[in-house]
C-alpha cells in the first residue's frame, strides 16, 4: 500500500481566518451572491468589540458523512454558503448597561457575517483531500517469487468487522485463551486456546487455501478468441504511411488491415505459446463460428440470434480448438477467406465468444468492429435500457470465468463505446479506438497482457470513526470486486473522518489500515494476502504539505473523476478536477510527472466541461444524471478516454513524462 500523504490529515479543508485587518477598523463586505440579501454593503464593529463574546476559532468545514450516494459531499455548490453563528450569550457588562430592554427593530438586523472561505485562508493549507491510498494489486497477487511469510492456518478474525489479528493488535493471553479487542471496531473477542486459527507473524502474510477448484490447470492451455466485424461498412479504406517516399500511395480497408493483424498475431502466438489455442468468430447479420477452422463452422442466424441461454450453450458445446501450432494454417486460410456484407450482430458474437473462452481461466476474447450494433442482443436503441443490461450482464459473468475481452473500434466510427467499453471495463481488459497504420500493434498489446489472478476481492478496513469517500456508505469496511487482475492494474481508496469523531482523532498518535486481498491464481489455488500498517495522524494539511506522493495523487484522481463520469456524477467529478488543480498551483517546482498529471487534469476538465454543457445536464441543476443519459452523450472519443483514466496506474504516469 502507497499512501499520498506521510499522515492521516485530521482535517483538510483550509480553517478561515477569523481576524479583520487590523483592529479598531471597519470592514465592508459584500452580499452579492447571497439569496435573498442582494448586493449590499454592512458597516461591521469594531474588531475588539466583534470579537469580545466569542474569541474562538471554529470551523464547520470538516467533511461530512455523505446522506445517501447521489448527495455530494461537504465542499459541493449545495455548501457553499457557511451556515450562520451560533447565538452568543451576552456578557455581564453589556446586561446592566441598559436597564431597560431595548425596543424591538422595524426591520430585522442582519447578523455580522463570516469571513470568506475560499479568498482568506488559512496559510499553507490545502484545499484537496490527501487521505488517498493507492494499491498495486497486480503486485500483490503475483505468487513468483513472492517474498512473504505463508501462513499454514487462516488468522484470527474480528466477529464484527473480519479484521485479521496482526502485529498492531494488543492480545492479552491467559491459560483459558486470548482476549484482543479489534483496533478497528473495538469488538472484544475471545479465542479459545485450542482455535485452528494463527496469529499474523508479520504485517504482510500470505495464507495458501488447502481446497483448490478443480482439476490441474496447464498454465499453457490458455484461448485466444478473435471476434471480428465483417459487416459492409468495413470496406471503408484509408491510406497507408509509406516509408518509401517513391511509392504511391496504397489504400487498405479496415477489414485488410484486421487480416493482416490476425495473421501477424498468429506467428507472433506461434513463436511464444506454441501450446496455445486459437479460435476464430466473425459477425455481420449472422453470426460464424470457425473455431481453429479445421472443422466445420457453425452458422447462426435470425431467431438465434435472441436467445441468450441458446447462444450460451452454442458456444460452450463448440468443440475445442486445437494447439496454435496444429491449427495455424487452416486459421491463416479462414481469416484470408473473411468478406465484408451485412449488419453488425456484435451483442450475440461476443456472447458466444465469451461462451468459449469460459473454458479455460485466463483466456482472452479481442473484439474488432466498427459500427453500432444493430441485430439481435446487445441492440443498441435509445428508446431502450436493455442493451446496458445486456452488456453487463455479460462483463459480470465473463470476469467470473477469468476470461479478458478487449474491445478495439476504428476511428471516426459510432460503436457506442461507452456501453460495449463495459465489457473491457469489467473485465481488465483495453479499450482503444485504432486506425489501420497501427492497429497490429494494439492487437499485439492486448496479448502481452496476461491474467495473473481472477475473482479478485480487495477488502479494505480502517478506524472506527472513518469512512470512504464516493462510495454507497460510510462504513469503515469497503469490499470491492475488482475480477481479473493484469500486471500493474492499481486501484485506488479515498478516506475521510466523521465530523463527530474528529477530536478522538485529534488525540491519537497513529490509525491502523488493513487490506486483506482473496484471489484464485491462474492454476486455480485460492489465496488470502493481508497487509497491516499504522499511519501517523496531523490535524491539517500544512504541515505534510511537502511530503505529497504525487504519483498517487495522480493516479486517484484520474480514475476517480472518470469513475464518477461513467456512473453520471459529472459536477462532483468537474469539483474534484478543480481541486486538484488547486493542489497543482500550490506545488511551485514541478518534474515530469506532475505536467503529466497536469495534463490529465486538464483532459479531465474539458470532458467534464462538455458534459456539463449538454442539454441532459442541464435539465434539472444539482440532480445526478442517469447513467444511460451519460452513455448517450459520451462519443466514443470520450469514452475512450474516460475508460483508460479509469484503469490510470504509475507506470503511465511515468511513461508519459518522459
Amino acid at each position: 500500500m502507497e499512501f499520498a500523504c506521510s499522515h492521516v490529515v485530521c482535517n483538510w479543508k483550509p480553517k478561515p481566518q477569523a481576524r479583520l485587518s487590523e483592529q479598531g477598523e471597519c470592514a465592508t463586505v459584500s452580499f452579492s451572491d447571497v439569496p435573498g440579501v442582494g448586493r449590499r454593503s454592512l458597516q461591521c464593529q469594531p474588531t475588539e468589540r466583534l470579537f469580545s463574546r466569542a474569541s474562538h476559532d471554529y470551523d464547520n468545514r470538516i467533511a461530512v458523512i455523505p446522506k445517501g450516494p447521489d448527495r455530494p459531499l461537504c465542499g459541493a455548490e449545495e455548501c457553499l454558503l457557511p451556515p450562520p453563528i451560533p447565538p452568543r450569550q451576552k456578557s455581564r457588562l453589556e446586561r446592566s448597561w441598559s436597564p431597560h430592554p431595548r425596543p424591538t427593530p422595524s426591520h430585522p438586523s442582519i447578523p455580522p457575517p463570516l469571513p470568506p472561505r475560499t479568498s482568506q485562508r488559512r496559510p499553507g493549507c490545502l484545499n484537496v483531500d490527501v487521505n488517498v491510498v493507492s494499491v498495486n494489486v497486480g503486485r500483490l497477487v503475483d505468487l513468483k517469487n513472492i517474498a512473504v511469510p505463508v501462513g499454514s492456518s487462516p488468522p484470527l478474525q474480528c466477529r464484527r468487522c473480519s479484521a485479521a489479528v496482526s502485529q498492531l493488535s494488543d492480545i492479552d493471553h491467559d491459560q483459558g485463551g486470548s482476549d484482543w479487542r479489534c483496533e478497528f471496531c473495538s469488538q472484544h473477542n475471545r479465542f479459545d486456546s485450542s482455535s485452528s486459527a494463527s496469529l499474523m507473524p508479520s504485517h504482510d502474510v500470505l495464507y495458501l487455501h488447502e481446497d483448490a477448484d478443480g482439476d490441474y490447470v496447464n498454465l499453457e492451455d490458455l484461448l485466444v478468441v478473435f471476434c471480428v466485424d465483417i459487416s459492409g461498412s468495413m470496406c471503408v479504406t484509408a491510406e497507408v504511411e509509406s516509408s518509401n517516399a517513391i511509392t504511391k500511395p496504397v489504400h487498405v480497408s479496415r477489414l485488410q488491415s484486421i487480416q493482416d493483424a490476425i495473421q501477424r498475431s498468429l506467428t507472433f502466438l506461434l513463436e511464444t505459446c506454441p501450446r496455445g489455442r486459437v479460435a476464430l468468430v466473425t459477425f455481420n447479420d449472422e453470426v460464424t463460428v470457425y473455431g481453429d477452422g479445421t472443422g466445420i463452422p457453425l452458422m447462426l442466424k435470425e431467431w438465434e440470434l435472441m436467445d441468450f441461454d441458446f447462444l450460451k450453450s452454442q458456444g460452450q458445446q463448440f468443440t475445442c480448438p486445437r494447439c496454435v501450432e496444429e491449427s495455424v494454417d487452416t486459421l491463416r486460410c479462414r481469416v484470408q477467406e473473411m468478406r465484408e456484407h451485412g449488419s453488425t450482430a456484435l451483442g450475440p458474437a461476443a456472447l458466444v465468444s465469451i461462451a468459449m473462452a469460459s473454458r479455460y481461466s485466463g483466456s482472452k476474447v479481442i473484439i474488432c468492429t466498427d459500427g453500432l450494433a444493430n441485430t439481435g442482443l446487445g441492440y443498441i436503441d435509445d428508446a431502450c435500457q436493455s442493451s446496458s443490461y445486456f452488456y453487463r450482464n455479460l462483463a459480470n459473468e465473463a470476469a467470473e470465468k477469468g476470461v479478458i475481452v478487449s474491445v478495439l473500434t476504428f476511428e471516426g466510427t459510432d460503436c457506442r463505446l461507452a456501453e460495449v467499453g463495459r465489457l473491457a471495463d469489467r473485465t481488465g481488459g483495453r479499450v482503444n479506438i485504432v486506425n489501420i497504420n497501427n492497429v497490429s500493434s494494439e492487437i499485439q498489446s492486448v496479448l502481452e497482457d496476461n491474467v495473473i489472478a481472477t475473482n479478485v476481492k480487495a477488502t479494505f478496513l480502517i478506524a472506527e470513526g472513518m469512512y470512504f469517500k464516493y462510495e454507497d456508505h460510510s462504513h469503515h469496511r469497503l469490499v470491492k470486486e475488482i475480477g481479473n487482475v493484469t500486471e500493474d492494474l492499481e486501484v485506488t481508496f479515498q478516506f475521510a473522518i466523521k465530523e463527530s469523531s474528529l477530536q478522538n482523532f485529534l488525540e491519537r498518535d497513529k490509525v491502523p489500515f488493513q487490506l486483506q486481498l482473496d484471489f484464485k491464481t491462474r492454476d486455480l489455488q485460492r489465496a488470502t494476502r493481508i497487509l497491516s500498517l499504522e499511519k501517523s495522524v496531523a490535524p491539517d494539511s500544512s504541515l505534510v504539505k511537502d511530503s505529497l506522493n504525487v504519483a498517487v495523487l495522480g493516479v486517484h484522481c484520474a480514475q476517480l473523476t472518470a469513475r464518477l463520469t461513467m456512473d453520471g456524477r459529472v459536477r462532483e467529478a468537474h469539483r474534484e478536477v478543480l481541486a486538484q488543480r488547486e493542489l497543482l498551483q500550490h506545488m511551485g517546482e514541478r518534474n515530469q510527472e506532475e505536467d503529466v498529471y497536469e495534463n490529465w487534469i486538464h483532459t479531465m476538465a474539458v470532458i467534464c466541461d462538455d458534459l456539463s454543457s449538454t442539454p441532459q445536464s442541464k435539465s434539472r441543476e444539482g440532480e445526478k444524471q442517469s447513467l444511460g443519459s451519460t452513455m448517450k452523450v459520451l462519443s466514443d472519443e470520450i469514452a475512450n478516454v474516460v475508460y483508460r483514466f479509469k484503469r490510470a496506474n504509475s507506470i503511465m504516469l511515468k511513461k508519459q513524462g518522459q
